[in-house]
């Protein structure tokens, strides 16, 4: 196999066992709470850590931490998950969990620092190739919550969260020896003259993934709110994510290889960005009619028809592989390292409010917090709209600024 491809493979690995053991916070919740002595609404307080986390997790991208080997970039970003989570078991008191699930949403930080790395390796091949490792977030979703349910029945709810970390890094291990190390190199804008936050275009095209990540990162509690609310079983709420989760990973790689075919007719940076927008515009036009059919289907309580509507939702996921590979797309390559970084955390500034917000709208009125998700696709196509019509800064400053 082409040593490239491979990386791609490990990298999806990685994503999978960074991601898929987080899964135990959710598989054990009833023994965490029997354990802390708390009730389910404080138990909630170590998601909205976990989410907001994910998107602090961005300014690190602007630090030392994340300079020189890419190899120990890699070690650093999964040991934020690795490390808290084996420190959540001995935890005090409950706030001191919250803390480390605030920690452990940095672990996102792969998905730029795996961008830099495809960026060096493909050219129109990016978006197959990032949606393949960006799915494996939604793998590590599906397999870790089976593999955790028997974890904590084999080893109890602290021998489950430990095994997770043996998982880790025993992936990590596998990865470092068979992944080739290379410099990551962040160029101050005091050398470079150019400033990424200062451009328009970098804020604009941050909010076109904006509108994804405030859905996906609300939907599956939001879903399992209203589920038990109008009676649904556990298990019709796990099936719904489980089917969620599977759809998003199909719709990754699917809508990663469409942008790579699109992307190789023209792998000019005006050729590829255009490819990109496309494959955005189509994912959140199949998502708008997705989320369309869901909010009748949960408005109505019809389970068959909710979960035949996350096959459409799902596809909210196939703008991520597109999304991700813009800064290289469209920067010069001294700073889209930077600019990666800058994008993700304008966009993962959905995760900091979206749940918040939809659980507000919700208890005034649910077709009122339906009807807000299933806009959000529309914003993300205006947006798209927006930045397809701008300059691109590779295009202002050339490939050597």
């Amino acid at each position: 196999m082409d040593k490239r491809w491979k990386s791609v493979l490990l990298d999806t690995l990685v994503m999978t066992a960074g991601f898929g053991t987080l899964s135990m916070m959710a598989v054990a919740k009833p023994d965490v709470m029997a354990h802390f002595g708390i009730d389910a609404n404080t138990y909630e307080w170590q998601h909205i850590a976990y989410v907001f986390g994910l998107f602090i997790a961005f300014l690190l991208g602007h630090t030392k931490i994340y300079e020189g080997s890419f190899k120990r970039s890699v070690a650093i970003a999964l040991s934020w998950a690795a490390i808290t989570q084996a420190l959540i078991p001995l935890a005090p008191n409950w706030y001191v969990v919250v803390f480390l699930r605030f920690i452990q949403g940095f672990v996102v930080t792969l998905v730029p620092l795996f961008s830099t790395q495809i960026a060096h390796f493909f050219v129109a091949e990016r978006p197959f190739a990032k949606g393949i490792i960006l799915s494996g977030i939604f793998w590590g979703g599906v397999f870790g919550s089976m593999s955790a349910k028997y974890a904590v029945e084999a080893l109890g709810w602290k021998g489950g969260f430990w095994s997770t970390v043996l998982i880790m890094y025993a992936v990590l291990a596998i990865w470092w020896l068979l992944t080739e190390d290379f410099e990551i190199s962040h160029k101050s804008e005091t050398t470079t003259k150019v400033n990424v936050w200062k451009m328009k275009f970098t804020w604009v095209l941050g909010f076109t993934f904006f509108p994804a990540l405030w859905v996906i990162f609300t939907i599956v509690g939001f879903s399992a709110s209203l589920g038990y609310n109008m009676g649904w079983t556990k298990d019709h709420v796990a099936t719904l994510s489980t089917s969620l989760n599977i759809s998003k990973a199909l719709w990754s790689i699917g809508m990663g290889y469409i942008g790579y075919m699109l992307s190789r007719k023209n792998p000019t940076a005006r050729g590829l960005f255009k490819a990109i927008v496309q494959v955005m515009i189509f994912s959140y036009a199949v998502s708008f009619i997705g989320l369309a059919i869901y909010a009748k289907a949960m408005l109505d309580g019809n389970y068959t028809l909710a979960l035949a509507s996350v096959v459409l939702i799902g596809a909210l996921q196939g703008t991520g592989p597109a999304f991700w590979t813009s800064a290289p797309a469209t920067y010069p390559k001294s700073i889209f390292p930077k600019a990666s970084f800058a994008l993700g955390l304008i966009s993962n500034s959905a995760n900091a409010v979206a749940p918040t917000v939809t659980d507000i709208l919700a208890r005034q009125s649910t077709a009122l917090a339906l009807g807000e998700l299933a806009l959000m696709p529309l914003l993300g196509i205006l947006t798209l709209i927006a930045v397809s019509r701008m300059k691109l800064p590779v295009e202002e400053l050339g490939n050597a600024a």
